[in-house]
């Protein structure tokens, strides 16, 4: 049985949002989708029963209405529901554990009203054990399953051919191919450091040429294997001679989806994002995947 699909619900405009996408991607693998909340007591108060009775009862009503207008939209969907009392991350993480995908909105009902992504979101996106969609808040745009046809959109995913990252493209593949979307691999280089002198720029026509053609042809090396492996997934290459997270917001613009790698290896900080899914996480218009990779 392929893994379920979970989400996270707090009651918010971005937990609907998730919830809406999660629902329409679960649908899209064949497999069931869970909701879950967490109303856990805050620390070093002490709450009278009733009133923790009256919130876990709204979290439970919370739950059954989601469930229950998810099931209407998507008939043929397996939704399910449960109700934590731990802290949302604790639950989450503990969940992700069961899942084979976890969804979260960008922001809660907690925060400030410019925050762009919040605490919730970015340590599920830095620690979950399986890839984390991240769903901004779009009013409207998850609310007619219908609008989850497939056939029109597009998934963009980073790559960097230096380093490619098996468990992003396969990610990305999987994804341009379930909803039969255009996948636009983006590669963002450099011109190399010995080029470029203490006091100007010494770099011919001819010798950037030289440069963008190698790097076009390790980029196409890199995902050979996957256009095999997908061969129905029409996929298109793009270099950007730019900061790898400016050339990805550009190419995401008016993508469905945008995919990218997060370093689990125990070299790396637990629990830490790169700068470039940092500042992507942050100024993205369009859901994105943080999918964890060994190396």
């Amino acid at each position: 049985m392929r893994p379920l699909v979970l989400v996270g619900i707090d009651g918010s405009e971005c937990a609907a949002a998730a919830a809406g996408w999660a629902a329409r991607e679960a649908a899209l693998r064949g497999v069931p989708l869970r909701l879950l909340h967490a109303s856990p007591q805050l620390p070093g108060t002490t709450v009278p029963r009733p009133a923790l009775n009256r919130l876990h009862l709204l979290g439970v009503q919370l739950i059954q209405r989601t469930v229950e207008d998810l099931a209407d939209r998507h008939p043929d969907l397996g939704v399910e529901g449960g109700h934590s009392d731990e802290t949302p991350v604790d639950a989450l993480l503990g969940a992700a554990h069961d899942a084979g995908l976890v969804v979260v909105g960008t922001r809660g009902t907690g925060g400030f009203e410019d925050l762009a992504v919040g605490s919730v979101a970015l340590r599920m996106a830095a620690a979950a054990p399986c890839p984390v969609v991240l769903v901004p808040p779009r009013p409207g745009a998850y609310a007619d399953g219908a609008s989850a046809t497939r056939g029109a959109g597009q998934v963009v995913l980073g790559l960097d051919a230096h380093r490619p990252v098996g468990e992003a493209a396969r990610f990305a593949f999987s994804a341009a191919e379930a909803r039969a979307a255009r996948l636009r691999v983006v590669q963002a280089w450099g011109l190399p450091a010995e080029s470029v002198s203490s006091r100007t720029l010494v770099v011919t026509e001819e010798d950037r040429a030289t440069w963008e053609d190698q790097e076009v042809l390790e980029l196409s090396d890199a995902l050979r294997p996957w256009q095999e492996k997908y061969p129905r997934v029409s996929a298109a290459t793009d270099l950007m001679l730019l900061h790898p997270a400016e050339a990805l917001l550009n190419a995401s613009r008016n993508a469905d989806l945008l995919v990218v790698g997060r370093r689990t290896e125990p070299t790396s900080a637990e629990g830490r994002l790169g700068p470039v899914t940092h500042a992507v996480l942050h100024h993205a218009r369009c859901p994105v995947a943080v999918v964890p990779h060994g190396g």
